[in-house]
């Protein structure tokens, strides 16, 4: 069920309710009729119209439906009523998709992320599950039992959501120290909408065995992996957690340590699925997501996927001209991988400098990080000292300057 209210149209409304359809169906549900109400606002009490629920009340027990899924979040009074008066059971999309992310957490992290998303989310609407137990009036000596169970459930859950919230915190300080040693070495993210084959291209490019699966949100933990390129170059790639419209604002505070290997990455490859109909609209949809997270403003190559599934050379050639920097490639078959590794490489050395330091023969440590973390174009040996011509990034030609050792900037 979705509504066009006056500053969106149908079209727009009828595509998130197709994307809507294939979270259900990723969640495992059947899809039986689908609505859309012009409206010039929502309805307060039940979003859509005491009129609407009936419809739908009416077609559910045509279909045998026992489930009615919302575009849009509810309040929690608005769920309550549209049950009472459907008598169906009634989510919105916010715990579609969590449900999705519970069933796909793996890992602790995730597994962390999804239950303080979840317990947020329910928080204000423990009532529902406690109306049966409510007295009706006011005053001393008429607290229920139901009243007593959801007081005691609510500081439960508030309780449980500080530990997460600790829990999480501390993943964010490991996260941190962790990406502190990785050094300077250049860190590109895959990006987009959920479903494009990110992981897919994530193993083809790395040879990782992250999970795929032609299901939204078949990957919710960031994998990072060193990727070799030539010239002794490397960039630590990192696949992602997909994007999709309207990510419930619980999803995006609760990831938040998974979204920021997106807003630390210093190139994001864009990764788009070209098979899909209109998909330069998907662009448009992750964009504005990444920008929400504070990745707008990085170095960004978009990257054409499933061009296997494309049988019209029209549209590819149609896109190359409208997107000159794109690259098209095909993860399952492996085509256009080398060109996704030399715009990693053109990167990289666009963002390098090479310098000229002078060290100490005793200071092994900073000889040694120079060759793992540069290139070493030169050396000559003295008795007290050696002399290199070294290309490095730029961070890493500005942590030198900084410790006294470079003596020129060549180039």
């Amino acid at each position: 069920m979705g509504i066009s209210l006056p500053d969106t149209s149908v079209e727009d409304e009828h595509e998130s309710l197709d994307e809507l359809a294939q979270l259900a169906r990723t969640a495992g549900a059947t899809i039986a009729d689908r609505f859309v109400q012009n409206r010039t606002r929502i309805d307060g009490k039940t979003y859509v119209g005491s009129g609407m629920i009936e419809r739908i009340k009416r077609a559910a027990d045509v279909h045998e439906a026992n489930l009615i899924i919302f575009d849009n979040d509810l309040r929690p009074s608005q769920g309550r009523e549209i049950e009472k008066v459907s008598e169906i059971k009634v989510i919105d999309r916010t715990e579609l998709i969590l449900d999705i992310f519970a069933r796909r957490a793996q890992t602790k992290v995730a597994r962390a992320q999804v239950e303080l998303a979840q317990l947020e989310y329910e928080l204000p609407r423990l009532r529902r599950l406690w109306d049966h137990l409510e007295r009706l009036g006011g005053g001393i000596g008429t607290r229920g039992p139901g009243e007593t169970q959801l007081e005691s459930d609510r500081r439960l859950v508030r309780e449980r959501v500080k530990i997460l919230k600790k829990r999480l915190k501390d993943v964010d300080v490991d996260r941190a120290e962790q990406r502190k040693r990785r050094g300077s070495m250049t860190r590109v993210a895959l990006v987009g909408y959920t479903n494009a084959g990110k992981s897919s291209l994530m193993n083809a490019l790395s040879g990782a065995d992250t999970f795929t699966e032609d299901l939204l949100f078949a990957t919710l933990d960031a994998t990072t992996r060193r990727i070799d390129l030539r010239s002794g170059h490397a960039a630590l790639l990192t696949d992602t957690v997909g994007l999709i419209k309207k990510l419930p604002h619980h999803l995006v505070v609760s990831f938040r340590a998974t979204l920021e290997e997106v807003a630390d990455a210093d190139l994001l490859l864009h990764v788009v699925d070209v098979s899909r109909p209109h998909c330069e609209r998907y662009l448009e949809l992750a964009e504005s997501v990444i920008s929400e997270i504070g990745a707008g403003d990085k170095a960004t190559r978009i990257v054409f996927n499933k061009i296997d599934r494309v049988h019209d050379d029209a549209v590819l050639d149609c896109l190359g001209r409208k997107y000159p920097g794109g690259i098209f490639t095909s993860a399952t078959e492996g085509r256009g991988l080398d060109e996704v590794r030399e715009a990693m490489q053109a990167f990289i050395e666009n963002q390098e400098e090479i310098v000229e330091v002078t060290l100490s023969n005793e200071d092994g440590k900073t000889i040694a990080l120079l060759h793992e973390r540069g290139e070493v174009l030169s050396k000559e040996v003295g008795d007290e000292s050696i002399a290199m011509r070294v290309r490095v990034s730029k961070p890493e030609a500005e942590r030198l300057r900084k410790v006294g050792v470079v003596q020129r900037q060549t180039g």
